[in-house]
């Protein structure tokens, strides 16, 4: 499931993964509340979650779907880069966090690694150590 206020972004994302018949997407949301209701409902493996959401941001969004599908995958796909936001999201329950700009070579990767419940931290960003705060 992608979720992302930027139509565009969202359908940047369906076209770099048509080719990949393995991955289906399931639904598409374009803010942190309905990401949380359509979690709840189609209970996705993988979920590609942006931070920066209207109605409810995408840490919030993130906590928030950890208890209605926690079986579903959090990977984050954003344009945040700053070492507390990447903290706060492997903190709430993500297994990765992938910027925006590194997309086209990252985010497949990622999305394998997410899926096989190992973490990725995309390139340029501070390594995640659960046992140390940012």
């Amino acid at each position: 499931m992608i979720v992302d206020d930027s139509r565009a972004w969202r359908q940047a994302i369906r076209s770099m993964l048509h080719i990949h018949f393995d991955l289906v997407i399931i639904g598409e949301c374009s803010d942190g509340l309905e990401a949380v209701q359509k979690s709840e409902e189609l209970q996705p493996d993988l979920i590609l979650l942006d931070v920066g959401l209207p109605n409810l941001n995408g840490l919030e969004a993130a906590r928030q779907i950890r208890k209605v599908a926690p079986a579903s995958r959090i990977l984050f796909l954003s344009s945040y880069q700053w070492p507390e936001i990447v903290h706060e999201a492997m903190s709430v329950g993500a297994l990765g966090f992938v910027l925006k700009v590194k997309a086209s070579r990252e985010l497949l990767p990622a999305i394998r690694t997410v899926l096989r419940d190992q973490l990725f931290i995309g390139t340029g960003l501070s390594p995640f150590d659960p046992t140390k705060p940012p």
